[in-house]
């Protein structure tokens, strides 16, 4: 068994000798047969060459606009198809020199397009990259000419030392057979031995070190594929838990918005951030909806139309609005969209919870002063308009004296000043008991103005552009009030056939304008607080806006509440 290897190489170098005649014979006939594949060598090259120079002078032909630029591309397309051009397509020629000669024709034909399309100048771009082409299709032309070149010496070599080649054949063949395959698999062995199982050792022979070479490769390979298919499933957990724990924490951070004592806009932002900062979301939108008034978007990046998922915000039926969110790849775990669509659902409806029980206990406080006025100033001054009359029923059955126009003027004017108070009291009593169901502003605006209409042959238009989140429970009332007062003024003293509501937002900047058609009045007339300005005045002031009164009479009235929006939620 020791003699079979060292008797199979020595029965292949006693047959490379026998091959030795052979040898000489084959190598004369490669020799023959390479110079006459390296004819059209030379003239390939030349050709190859000269189209780099071909693309740089169209290029030039469309920045001059040359009379020739229709025959520069015939020639180009000549040099394209020549003779020693076509000639790289025989079996001799290697394939990846082929395939790069397929690969400019199928690339002068895009730039042909180009050059015959109406937008020439995009050659002036793409021919950078064309003439790059060419010139590695060039530098493995010479390459292959070199190579030619090379393997002729090689032929000539065998033929002028056939003697050295015998002598040394023996000492090739051993360096090659025996020493070579043993480096390698000592050098495969150390690549295994530090993790690297990315090898393939090539298979020269069929001896024993070809069959041991085999049997290598296919253990490194098995081995590899073991430790790859490992390491995969680890990272593949890592992932895992990386993307869970990260999942926890945006929904631990998130949740925790929910704590706060008040729910604001930054935590909607904040929310809305935890979802963009998750793998997969590439964009998130939040949108409030608000019965009677103007929807309240909140958006982190942009979420487009077409591409976006939508997603419902509700709570225990009641829609509350939408959360829309641009993916990207990976796609988002759908449970924990759905989580973070409960969150801030959740978030929607403490905000408005939160502001109806700000509204039920500054409604109850007013309610409160209302029935104190009622049960104490109220009573006062109906007692008193009772005694007024009385008294002028005393006075009329007197005797006529001197004083008595006099006193009649006095009475006259304590009864319409008593009458005056006792309409403005009623009138702050009933704004006193004015209620906003549900947290929302719109809808208590829109049932105001119905409750008016039915009061008024007036038509009553309502533009409500303004947003109930984006109001507080004291601006809510404040406004209501307001416009309720300018509304009424409209009707009783106007005599209006138009009366106009428009409530918008812009630049931060909350606009309320009440404005009719009616008969006006003077903005000098000593009277003016009769119609509640003084107390519109006081509410403009307590919102820190400014009020605007435009009038005059025939002219009908406009009334304008101008003040700066806080936007919190």
């Amino acid at each position: 068994m020791l003699n079979k290897p060292v008797q199979s190489v020595t029965n292949t170098i006693a047959k490379a000798l026998v091959l030795i005649l052979l040898l000489s014979v084959a190598t004369t006939g490669f020799a023959i047969i390479t110079l006459a594949s390296s004819l059209n060598d030379a003239e390939a090259v030349n050709v190859a060459g000269s189209m780099r120079m071909q693309s740089y002078r169209l290029s030039h032909d469309i920045q001059t606009k040359s009379v020739d630029y229709g025959a520069h591309i015939a020639e180009f397309e000549n040099s394209l198809y020549s003779p020693s051009m076509k000639a790289l397509q025989g079996w001799t020629v290697p394939k990846d020199i082929t395939m790069d000669y397929y690969r400019v024709i199928v690339r002068w034909h895009e730039l042909k397009d180009v050059l015959r399309s109406k937008d020439k100048s995009q050659y002036l771009v793409l021919v950078a990259n064309f003439v790059t082409e060419i010139d590695g299709f060039v530098f493995k032309l010479q390459q292959f000419s070199e190579l030619k070149l090379i393997k002729l010496a090689w032929a000539g070599g065998f033929g002028l030392g056939g003697i050295l080649i015998v002598s040394f054949f023996v000492v090739h063949f051993v360096r090659k057979e025996v020493v070579k395959p043993l480096n390698a698999l000592v050098i495969a062995s150390e690549q295994i031995k530090n993790r690297s199982f990315d090898v393939k050792l090539n298979v020269t022979s069929n001896n024993e070190l070809g069959i041991l070479t085999r049997t290598f490769n296919t253990m490194a390979d098995d081995l590899g594929k073991m430790y790859l298919g490992l390491e995969l499933a680890v990272n593949e957990k890592t992932h895992k838990l990386q993307h869970a724990n990260q999942s926890l924490e945006v929904l631990y951070n998130s949740s925790q918005e929910l704590t706060g004592a008040r729910i604001s806009q930054d935590n909607f932002h904040a929310i809305l951030q935890h979802i963009v900062s998750l793998e997969g979301i590439r964009a998130a939108k939040l949108e409030i909806t608000d019965v009677g008034g103007r929807a309240l978007f909140i958006e982190e990046g942009v979420v487009s139309s077409s591409t976006g998922h939508k997603s419902e915000l509700q709570v225990d039926g009641n829609h509350l609005g939408f959360l829309y969110c641009e993916y990207g790849l990976p796609c988002p775990d759908q449970t924990l969209i759905d989580n973070f669509v409960q969150i801030l659902s959740r978030a929607v409806y403490y905000n408005q919870a939160q502001k109806q029980a700000e509204q039920l206990i500054l409604m109850e406080e007013r309610a409160t002063i209302a029935r104190e006025l009622h049960d104490s100033l109220a009573q006062s001054l109906s007692y008193l308009k009772i005694q007024v009359t009385l008294l002028k029923r005393v006075i009329g059955k007197c005797p006529v004296h001197s004083n008595s126009e006099r006193t009649a003027l006095i009475l006259e004017d304590l009864g319409e000043g008593l009458s005056g108070a006792y309409t403005q009291l009623r009138e702050l009593l009933t704004t006193f008991r004015l209620t906003i169901k549900e947290g929302s502003f719109g809808e208590a605006l829109v049932e105001m103005t119905r409750q008016l209409a039915e009061q008024t042959d007036a038509k009553i238009t309502l533009a409500n552009h303004l947003s109930s989140v984006e109001l507080d429970a004291h601006e809510q009332v404040h406004l209501l009030q307001l416009i309720r007062e300018a509304t009424i003024n409209a009707i009783k003293h106007a005599k209006a056939k138009n009366i106009e509501i428009l409530c918008e937002l812009s630049s931060d900047e909350v606009m309320i304008k009440i404005s009719d058609d009616g008969v006006g009045f003077d903005l000098q007339d000593p009277q003016l607080n009769h119609y509640g300005m003084s107390i519109m005045q006081e509410r403009s002031s307590r919102l820190n806006g400014k009020l605007e009164v435009n009038s005059s009479k025939g002219n009908g009235c406009e009334i304008i509440l101008k003040y700066r929006s806080t936007k919190e939620l």
